[in-house]
């Protein structure tokens, strides 16, 4: 049964258009993820350029980023790179076969308002799938999104900004990975978004932010504490006796009349 309950043991999905893009986007909330102990996956809808053949060697630079964030398993389809605007239903049919294989708890895609095309309809059919097969669904900042404004932002720690700096430098033939740029962002940009006087009360560690905008959450009661509550034990209905009869057209409780055989108590 999936469960969008706090702890451990969570099955994490980022869908993503191109690699690269989920190391860039979350590379800390993902290992962060990782060492909490959920199972984390990344689906690539492509690989590589049309008429170049570059498909195994990004595949392999997306495995050696995988190891260093731990990402169990990282998937690929065979979209072609820039041409997603052609080929909605194979991404359709291909993201229904990935959520399969194991259903999400919790699934993170692009931002629907994207500069880039394969971007906008990653998030568009991610979107339509992740509704019916999954809990949560969480939208990541891009450098192509616009008009984001997050309401979940991830603050890391520098052990965690470290480690996604080293995972983006497995990505050799992205030449247009500026490091030092995508540093700045991660420990800047956030700070528009978080007053000065909550920013103080951060830990002392806290270091580097990633921004997220959450499209739907489903948090579910704590059993036990709600049992406990409702005197539910064991598969037993509450004990709802317990509880006085309430008259909605007056604010006190409604007292049961004494049956007209009963005599008066005298004390």
């Amino acid at each position: 049964m999936n469960t969008t309950q706090p702890g451990p043991g969570r099955s994490v999905l980022a869908v993503v258009a191109h690699p690269d893009d989920a190391e860039l986007a979350m590379g800390m909330r993902l290992l962060d993820h990782a060492q909490a102990g959920d199972r984390v996956r990344v689906h690539c809808l492509s690989t590589g350029r049309p008429g170049k053949d570059d498909g195994e060697a990004r595949r392999a630079e997306c495995l050696a980023a995988a190891k260093i964030l731990r990402i169990d398993r990282y998937t690929f389809s065979a979209i072609p790179d820039t041409r997603f605007t052609d080929h909605r239903g194979a991404i359709n049919a291909a993201l229904f076969d990935a959520f399969a294989e194991e259903r999400p708890d919790i699934v993170y895609t692009h931002f629907p308002d994207d500069q880039h095309l394969d971007h906008a309809v990653t998030s568009a059919e991610a979107t339509t799938v992740a509704m019916r097969e999954a809990a949560d669904l969480v939208y990541f900042r891009s450098p192509y999104s616009r008009n984001f404004e997050p309401n979940l932002l991830f603050v890391g720690t520098p052990e965690l900004l470290a480690a996604k700096q080293k995972a983006l430098t497995c990505f050799a033939s992205q030449q247009q990975l500026d490091m030092p740029v995508f540093t700045g962002l991660n420990t800047l940009a956030y700070r528009q978004h978080v007053h000065h006087r909550v920013v103080e009360r951060f830990p002392e560690d806290a270091y580097g932010a990633e921004m997220f905008r959450t499209a739907r959450q489903i948090v579910h009661a704590t059993r036990s504490l709600a049992g406990a509550l409702c005197g539910w034990h064991g598969g037993q209905e509450p004990a709802l006796a317990s509880y006085p009869s309430v008259d909605r057209h007056n604010t006190g409780p409604v007292r049961s009349p004494r049956p007209r055989s009963a005599a008066p108590t005298r004390i």
